[in-house]
């Protein structure tokens, strides 16, 4: 099923007039898909640009035009003589700041065109390589069984980072090729794995307690952004915020965006200007 697949189903079930998703999985994936419904899709771009924490397995000595199993074959080398020695050699290089390119099968566009449309068609075009930060790289598991070597990673990244492409990079580095055959998404900014809630599960409960009965899976808009620091304004300064004024406000950070409540209740997403002010990004109709 596709993001948007389950984005659907899952606005159906909880017959929401406006819902909306926060970064598409790969077909191949599983795992955390936070879900926006109404005014909490004000925020889902926040979630777009958060990190994300994946593990995946991927398959040494086999190269493929996806990066994935869902891919075609293009080269097998032999993996004869790679150990888990050499695997954590080749980490350094994907820790930290670095330069990404992305793969074809993307929907990023070229000229208008999803990416993944032109690859079908057999084209390849020139892609940009664009900064990505890997804050963790682990090695899970390294196996080695009658010829089929896999490794298990666990990858903590930024928005924008490919995980096929990080697979397809160290295939490269050991010289035999790599892509992936399993991948699952852990976490997406504060929401985590054990969080999740299958489409079935949904299903279920509303048969038996109706619609009333989701909200125990509904969480308050203001998780989705619980990385960034929270401001209190007096009501009559959130007055001024919500009618779009910059205000003074104590205390606050020197720069980036800050989470905005009205005493007690979220409103939305402020920015702190060059002044010390703080000015409304994106607020909640109350």
């Amino acid at each position: 099923m596709s993001s948007n697949a389950c984005l659907q189903e899952v606005k159906r079930l909880f017959e929401a007039e406006k819902a909306g998703h926060t970064g598409s999985l790969d077909p191949l994936a599983t795992g955390v898909l936070p879900l926006c419904f109404g005014e909490a899709t004000k925020i889902s771009q926040f979630l777009l640009d958060s990190d994300k924490r994946y593990r995946t397995l991927i398959r040494l000595g086999q190269r493929t035009d996806s990066a994935d199993s869902q891919g075609s074959v293009i080269s097998e080398r032999s993996v004869a003589g790679i150990t888990r020695e050499h695997v954590l050699a080749e980490f350094e290089q994907f820790r930290g700041d670095i330069e990404q390119t992305p793969p074809m099968y993307s929907a990023l566009k070229h000229q208008g065109t999803p990416l993944y449309k032109l690859a079908r068609a057999g084209e390849e075009v020139e892609r940009k390589a664009r900064p990505v930060t890997i804050h963790e790289l682990k090695l899970l598991d390294f196996s080695d069984v009658d010829g089929l070597m896999t490794a298990e990673l666990e990858i903590y990244c930024s928005k924008g980072t490919y995980v096929r492409t990080i697979a397809d990079d160290l295939g490269e580095a050991l010289g035999c090729g790599a892509h992936v055959i399993g991948l699952r998404r852990l976490q997406a900014g504060a929401f985590v794995e054990a969080q999740c809630v299958t489409i079935e599960r949904l299903k279920e409960v509303k048969e038996s307690a109706g619609l009333a009965g989701l909200d125990e899976f509904l969480f308050a808009p203001d998780l989705a952004v619980a990385e960034l620091p929270r401001v209190v304004l007096p009501s009559m300064t959130a007055d001024f915020v919500k009618q779009g004024q910059a205000v003074l406000v104590r205390h606050l950070p020197s720069s980036g965006l800050v989470r905005l409540y009205d005493e007690d209740e979220f409103i939305g997403i402020g920015t702190i200007l060059d002044d010390g002010r703080v000015a409304p990004r994106r607020l909640f109709t109350t």
